[in-house]
């Protein structure tokens, strides 16, 4: 269920690039474009979602629900904080975060139409994923799929009368996108914040009034013990957000790279990297939310203090994540021609599509296994720091230099700046084999 509501949950966003291609290939483009700053924006709250889940799993091992009420008022104060901050950037300079991603000024005119619309939505996403965290924590997953798939369905009947104008609608492109996916955003925070209010018995996060907003006497014992908790909450969080939000601000650039590619392959290689990502990226989400899941199973055995349970779940998931990421990879190489017929390409941005997907199913082996083994595994079970610490050495000592290297100073073929871009997925996956058999992993984060 985690793993269908993921995926319904991306398909909101790239709905808009899959309509959008059939409709214009520099409207692609825009949006793919400003769809770089969106995938900030769902990476910063994945790492405020997964400090959240990795800490309040724990406390639910234990039985202990107020501190997980607790801990969810933390992550959705920072939620909000984060959403307002990107969509203020956006709205304030959005020239200049387009720049960063392309020359091509067509691109960045559609871009910017797509832009000053969906930044409205970066706060309600970050809270909507925020309140279906909390309620993941505590085995609530049935209403997340619900909500993603009623905000799909709305995504994609607004896209379809506004991009093309039909039903007597004007015909609006990228606008007529943009409008879908806010309409569908707000409708998807209303739904589940009434859940949340109203209908929910599990989580109950408004149980105990507001005590994450409203203030308490600092010197009293509740006063101390809740700072004590929210220390805990970013000491996690600080580890994750780091690694997340220096991740999210790599692949934007790793994007850019290709945008600012010498001669005339720059427009070609950013459609055909879209497109390719795209399909690709809906695979992705698959294993997101295997990590997802195994952060959740391994936080609660480890509150529990079930150290045999604990090393028995790490090795039957790890195999599982392992066969899984085959099964994806065959599925992106059958798969690709005709889901590339779908779009109106060039010839040349087609063929670098092709040559990219074959790529990336060789990259979705070692990331099906890398992501659930480090971001759930080792990560739900309080080992915070050695993800981190992987991460930024592999993404900023090895890859950027890589894919430099690879676009301007070798001036390899688009197909293999892809590969340099994403070869990271590969080589994680013998760090984390390896720290998973050390046993030295398992954190308790709680406090009596």
């Amino acid at each position: 269920m985690v793993t269908l509501q993921n995926v319904v949950a991306y398909s909101v966003n790239m709905l808009d690039n899959i309509m959008l291609g059939s409709y214009s290939q520099t409207a692609l483009s825009g949006a793919a474009t400003v769809n770089q700053i969106f995938f900030m924006v769902q990476q910063v709250s994945l790492t405020v979602c997964d400090a959240l889940v990795i800490l309040a799993s724990q406390y639910y091992g234990q039985k202990r629900m107020s501190p997980v009420r607790k801990i969810t008022g933390f992550a959705l104060k920072l939620s909000l904080a984060w959403g307002l901050l990107i969509a203020g950037i956006c709205l304030i300079l959005p020239g200049q975060v387009l720049g960063i991603f392309t020359r091509d000024t067509a691109i960045i005119d559609q871009g910017r139409v797509y832009m000053q619309i969906l930044l409205y939505t970066f706060p309600l996403f970050m809270l909507s994923a925020t309140l279906m965290a909390a309620l993941r924590v505590v085995g609530t997953v049935r209403i997340s799929f619900y909500i993603s798939v009623i905000s799909l369905i709305v995504n994609g009947s607004v896209n379809y009368t506004l991009i093309f104008g039909h039903f007597g609608f004007p015909e609006m492109g990228v606008r007529g996108a943009a409008i879908g996916t806010l309409l569908s955003r707000i409708i998807e925070f209303a739904v589940v914040f009434g859940y949340v209010r109203f209908k929910d018995r599990d989580l109950t996060l408004f149980s105990e009034g507001l005590p994450w907003v409203r203030a308490r006497d600092r010197n009293s014992v509740q006063g101390r013990a809740d700072r004590e908790l929210e220390r805990d909450y970013y000491r996690v969080a600080v580890p994750v957000m780091l690694t997340g939000i220096l991740w999210a601000i790599s692949v934007p650039m790793q994007t850019a790279i290709l945008g600012h590619l010498p001669g005339p392959d720059a427009s070609d290689a950013i459609a055909a990297n879209s497109v390719a990502m795209t399909f690709y990226q809906y695979l992705k989400v698959i294993v997101a939310a295997m990590a997802s899941a195994s952060g959740v199973v391994m936080g609660q055995s480890v509150g529990r203090g079930d150290m045999p349970r604990i090393r028995s779940d790490a090795r039957t998931l790890s195999v599982l994540d392992l066969g899984i990421g085959i099964i994806l990879a065959a599925v992106l190489f059958v798969l690709r021609t005709p889901l590339l017929s779908m779009y109106n390409l060039s010839e040349t941005a087609l063929l670098y599509a092709d040559q990219i997907m074959v790529i990336l199913c060789f990259v979705m082996v070692g990331m099906s296994y890398q992501m659930p083994v480090g971001n759930g595994i080792l990560r739900g079970s309080g080992d915070t720091k050695f993800t981190m610490w992987l991460n930024l050495i592999s993404t900023w000592a090895i890859v950027m230099p890589l894919s430099l290297l690879a676009a301007f100073v070798w001036r390899l073929p688009v197909p293999m700046v892809v590969f340099c871009i994403q070869s990271d997925q590969i080589f994680k996956a013998v760090p984390a084999f390896l720290r998973v058999r050390s046993g030295k992993w398992i954190k308790h984060l709680t406090r009596d």
